[in-house]
């Protein structure tokens, strides 16, 4: 009856006997709720670990894909400057081919001509050889 009375007055004896504001479920809840806060806090603290560790990771995936991008760029930027300076190349090579074409008709006209004088001179000489 004399705890009927603190009760109502809302004071609560413990298990220890101890006097309490707090009704003992209530009292027993919120150590519950309090430990129960701590495991969350942990896990949360954990997790955050977790996430740091994979935020490193995605970083240093990114420098190296960052890495590899420049490089690829600069090799395809190399692939361009090859192949214009192979064009470049074809195209003095095809002009000193022109040039060397127009040098052997000229070359061949030369030598038909000179042909043509040597054997007018071939003539000359028997048939001057033949008169004397």
């Amino acid at each position: 009856m004399a705890k009927d009375a603190l009760a109502e007055a809302g004071c609560y004896f413990d298990e220890l006997n101890k006097l309490r504001a707090l009704e003992p479920d209530v009292s027993q809840k919120t150590a519950e709720l309090k430990e129960d806060c701590k495991d969350f806090l942990d896990k949360i603290v954990q997790f955050l670990k977790i996430i740091g560790g994979l935020m490193d990771l995605v970083d240093a995936l990114a420098d190296e894909t960052e890495r590899e991008k420049l490089k690829a760029l600069g090799t395809r930027n190399l692939l361009k400057f090859v192949a214009k300076q192979r064009e470049a190349q074809r195209q003095q090579l095809s002009a000193l081919i022109a040039e060397k074409m127009m040098q052997l008709k000229r070359y061949r006209i030369e030598y038909e001509t000179l042909s043509k004088v040597e054997a007018e001179q071939n003539e000359f000489i028997n048939q001057y050889i033949l008169h004397k």
